[in-house]
């Protein structure tokens, strides 16, 4: 069977991404006739319709959605193999990144300044949100997530950190509703629980022997933010299971106070998600090195800062 002429892939790719036949044609130097041309005959090569058409719009179909995807990889690893012949590995591109939304504002940010004077040739896009992306299916080049992840073999992943949980509720709440003495108080009390996907996370504490205990509490708010639910918590609606790097500060101006502090949580993961293909591209493997980085020195800090206590 022929092989599909490379160069109609990548005006069909030109076209999705500037939204229209005259713009993507114009980026390839191509009329928007030579464009819709390449376009119709990747169509009828591979038997099936990439883009709807209208009028004022285009739309990629679900065999064009596959497609264009497997186009992004292909041009990753193609950009990869050059870089690599080439020996110098120099990130480049747009590195699409989708981070929590409290955790990248703290964390992910300030990196960016470091990283984006290090390599000019890089542009960046993120979305924040405590959701959980379709990596593959929405293009983006690195995930990273807090807690547990679910397994998906489209995805490679990496552990770069790990932080402590607490409970803790505000001096307001535990006036109001007591203090829990035991793991088995929490019933009483409202706990705010992180729920993505109407999937709500249940709190597991480690008991004899290392096995995990699930507490049973109520849960009349649930938050799909990490932030939410601090905010929730600072505000006396219930007691939180939170990462440290978000709740130390309130903790030691006494905003909060935890609870149960013999209790041990389970640490909380953080994780980066990408694309399992090879090799990694150097604008992602370049960040992700930082990232480790930056969270191995404020890691260094709340150890020296613990030790002074």
């Amino acid at each position: 069977m022929p092989r599909t002429n490379l160069n109609d892939i990548l005006i069909f790719m030109a076209v999705v991404d500037a939204g229209s036949f005259i713009a993507g044609g114009q980026a390839m130097g191509l009329s928007r006739s030579a464009a819709g041309k390449a376009v119709i005959r990747l169509e009828e090569r591979l038997g099936a319709r990439l883009l709807n058409r209208t009028t004022r719009t285009l739309n990629l179909t679900d065999e064009g959605r596959v497609f264009y995807e497997r186009g992004l990889q292909i041009l990753a690893s193609v950009d990869a193999a050059e870089a690599s012949v080439a020996g110098s590995g120099t990130p480049q591109g747009v590195l699409r990144l989708s981070v929590p939304d409290t955790f990248g504002r703290l964390a992910v940010l300030p990196l960016l300044e470091e990283y984006l004077r290090a390599w000019p040739d890089i542009q960046v896009e993120i979305s924040f949100t405590d959701g959980f992306a379709d990596v593959v299916e929405e293009g983006f080049d690195l995930a990273i997530r807090i807690g547990p992840t679910a397994s998906d073999s489209r995805l490679a992943s990496h552990v770069i950190a790990t932080y402590r949980t607490r409970l803790c509720a505000s001096p307001s709440y535990l006036a109001e509703h007591g203090e829990p003495r035991a793991i088995d108080d929490l019933v009483a009390h409202d706990c705010l629980i992180f729920t993505s996907r109407n999937q709500r996370h249940a709190w597991r504490f480690r008991g004899k022997g290392n096995s995990l205990i699930t507490a049973q509490g109520r849960s009349r708010l649930r938050l799909d933010s990490a932030e939410a639910i601090r905010d929730a918590a600072l505000a006396g609606l219930g007691i939180a299971l939170l990462p440290d790097f978000l709740v130390a500060d309130d903790l030691a101006a006494g905003r909060l106070r935890q609870v149960l502090p013999d209790l041990e949580t389970d640490d909380t993961k953080i994780v980066t998600l990408y694309p399992d293909r090879r090799p990694l591209e150097p604008r992602v493997r370049r960040f992700i090195d930082l990232m480790v980085e930056e969270l191995e020195r404020r890691g260094e800090a709340r150890r020296r800062d613990a030790s002074s206590l």
